[in-house]
């Protein structure tokens, strides 16, 4: 393992399908001059095969422990914007590691409704948690998700109707606040971070 604990993400984004956490962090990226790892992405390229791919060939459960092995490879590597699957923070590992990086300010819930999610993505079978009934399943994985993302996170910000530019303009506003607030390491802290 890795002896560089000061590495973490200067931003990671999580939120359910439709959120805009690919298209957003591709733009905080750019502002930043860094690179945005999503680590759907990255799971794709390592296995050579489509997450969609993955479900139907392995069962969720492998893909969970691909995803979890990227995510906390990212998490202590990776030093730009980190954009995550939906279903990540439900990783006991991964919810353990973001819990920690809520306390530094860096971790950004994008929320979103389910009329602008599925014009933004669809509900199609590259979307394997959303197959069967797509609209009572995405609703169903919002119920269970959202405690977990609310946890973890130290920014909401509700991307429904909204343009990027206007997001990312939220969250480098909110992200610049919090590192006023704090003497933050990395230079981005968390205003609550004495939050239960």
């Amino acid at each position: 393992m890795s002896e560089t604990p000061q590495t973490r993400p200067t931003v990671v984004l999580v939120g359910p399908p439709g959120a805009g956490k690919t298209t957003i962090g591709t733009e905080l990226a750019r502002r930043a001059g860094t690179r945005l790892v999503d680590t759907d992405a990255a799971i794709v390229a390592e296995q050579g095969r489509e997450i969609s791919d993955i479900f139907i060939d392995d069962g969720e459960a492998a893909f969970r422990g691909f995803e979890r092995d990227a995510v906390l490879a990212a998490l202590a590597s990776h030093d730009g914007v980190l954009s995550l699957g939906g279903g990540a923070v439900m990783t006991p590992d991964i919810e353990q590691a973001l819990v920690r990086d809520r306390h530094t300010g860096t971790v950004v819930f994008l929320d979103v409704g389910i009329a602008d999610a599925a014009k933004r993505v669809g509900f199609d079978a590259s979307r394997p948690m959303l197959v069967i009934n797509p609209r009572a399943s995405w609703n169903r994985l919002m119920r269970d998700r959202r405690p977990t993302y609310e946890r973890v996170a130290s920014i909401h910000i509700n991307t429904a109707g909204r343009s990027v530019a206007d997001i990312a303009d939220e969250i480098e506003r909110e992200l610049g606040a919090q590192s006023e607030t704090t003497d933050g390491a990395h230079g981005v802290g968390v205003a609550g971070a004495d939050d239960a």
